[in-house]
């Protein structure tokens, strides 16, 4: 794995392993004589290796909100991305932090992307089973989304937000992403009331049909239910309980 990460970089002269994120098997940032780069990977055999070449596909598409892919490698087993990388840290996401204006700049941005090339699943196809046809038509669209907005995905650097991890780039409604952020906003101490304030800013907010927030809210509420039901580990609890909260607050 290592000769081949060489063939690419050069010599390497100092690993620094990164603990943060909720998916990757593998990473680390490498470090030669003049430069360093972001690797992350999995196994062959791991099932999250197809959202990684999700993300490798995805990748030419997003510069200017997401660090740069420089190689895609299938080398030993192991299936490997190296990124520029961008010295940062994990967004702030709770009640006053600046990081609040810098995520909504970046989405804002994000909504302005024109949709790649791509067969891309739909969030309508992605959440088929959690509501009828009819209500999942309100998600609908043709705008590039992220759909995965926790705070170790929003990576914090010279001021701004960058969108890290595009395991599950999807297409749908330009609003959807500032809703799946208003989630993260409520799980992260935010009331209901104040993460719809915050998602107001943006721009594409008001381009929600009408109902189109209530079948979001309902959809996460059933989705976030299941997966913490099948795996309790406490943020997958925190999603839970926050779009439980938020439902509540829908009076839906």
């Amino acid at each position: 794995m290592y000769a081949a990460i060489t063939a690419e970089i050069g010599e390497i002269r100092r690993t620094e392993p990164v603990a943060t994120g909720l998916n990757s098997t593998f990473a680390t940032v490498l470090h030669t004589a003049d430069s360093a780069v972001f690797v992350k990977g999995m196994l062959d055999s791991h099932p999250g290796v197809r959202g990684q070449r999700r993300e490798a596909a995805i990748a030419p598409h997003t510069a200017g909100i997401a660090p740069r892919l420089r190689w895609h490698l299938n080398t030993g087993g192991w299936d490997l991305l190296g990124f520029d990388y961008i010295p940062g840290r994990a967004a702030d996401l709770s009640p006053g932090s600046p990081d609040l204006a810098r995520l909504a700049d970046t989405l804002a941005r994000l909504g302005e992307l024109v949709p790649p090339p791509l067969p891309l699943p739909r969030i309508e196809q992605r959440w088929t089973a959690l509501a009828d046809d009819a209500d999942l038509a309100l998600l609908a669209g043709e705008h590039l989304l992220h759909t995965d907005l926790n705070p170790n995905n929003v990576l914090i650097s010279d001021g701004r937000a960058w969108l890290v991890d595009w395991a599950w780039p999807t297409l749908g409604a330009s609003w959807i992403d500032p809703a799946c952020a208003a989630l993260w906003l409520i799980a992260e101490g935010h009331t209901p009331a104040a993460a719809e304030s915050w998602a107001r800013t943006l721009p594409t907010w008001s381009h929600r049909p009408p109902n189109g927030l209530d079948t979001f809210v309902a959809v996460n509420a059933r989705l976030w239910t299941s997966i913490a039901a099948d795996d309790p580990q406490p943020w997958k609890l925190a999603l839970r309980n926050a779009a439980n909260k938020w439902l509540t607050h829908r009076g839906t």
